[in-house]
């Protein structure tokens, strides 16, 4: 679906270069953006391994555990009887911890690990709440360090990358409270998770 909706761009892009006569402007800027493009992401690259990293420490050293027992009371009322299960419990703390420091891939594979648990612990497939309301919290996670945004803007030369700070946590905070008030109005409407 994304190669369709990026060739529509690139089409919509070369006719609005065609139609105001500044085509070769558009098929000029095409090798610089790529080159900048490719760029930033080895630029990010190197952050994102980096918290991975620190996330996998955290999970080896039992910090995670530790989150999890932390990150418990707000929680358990989100994932009910899931929220019983240690294993999911802890993966859900990564995914929600990796989430507020603002590291969204690094939070893929700890979101993907807690989901298989919460599938399992589910006994069957489709959409069942718990891993509906991970995947809501994943989505629209409150990021306490935007470090990833703030990487980008590094990397564009902004002078101070997290100026941002109190915009993205009202934004992220709202979002997040909108998307689980909105889960639960809507989830009557729905009542095998379909």
């Amino acid at each position: 679906m994304l190669s369709v909706i990026w060739t529509v761009f690139l089409c919509m892009a070369l006719l609005c270069g065609a139609v105001t006569g500044r085509l070769a402007e558009v098929t000029a800027a095409v090798p610089t953006g790529a080159s900048e493009a490719i760029t930033l992401a080895i630029s990010i690259t190197g952050l994102m391994c980096f918290w991975s990293g620190v996330m996998e420490l955290l999970q080896a050293s039992g910090l995670a555990e530790r989150l999890s027992r932390l990150m418990a009371p707000v929680l358990r009322p989100l994932f009910g009887s899931a929220s019983q299960d240690k294993q999911a419990m802890e993966a859900v703390s990564a995914n929600v911890t990796a989430n507020l420091l603002g590291l969204s891939n690094a939070a893929t594979p700890l979101g993907l690990r807690a989901s298989e648990r919460l599938y399992v612990l589910a006994g069957r497939r489709g959409a069942p709440d718990t891993v509906l309301t991970l995947i809501v919290l994943n989505a629209t996670s409150i990021q306490l360090i935007p470090s990833t945004v703030a990487a980008v803007r590094a990397a564009c030369g902004a002078h101070a990358p997290f100026d941002i700070m109190l915009p993205v946590w009202g934004a992220s905070a709202a979002s997040v409270a909108a998307v689980l008030l909105s889960s639960k109005l809507l989830r009557p409407f729905f009542p095998d998770g379909e």
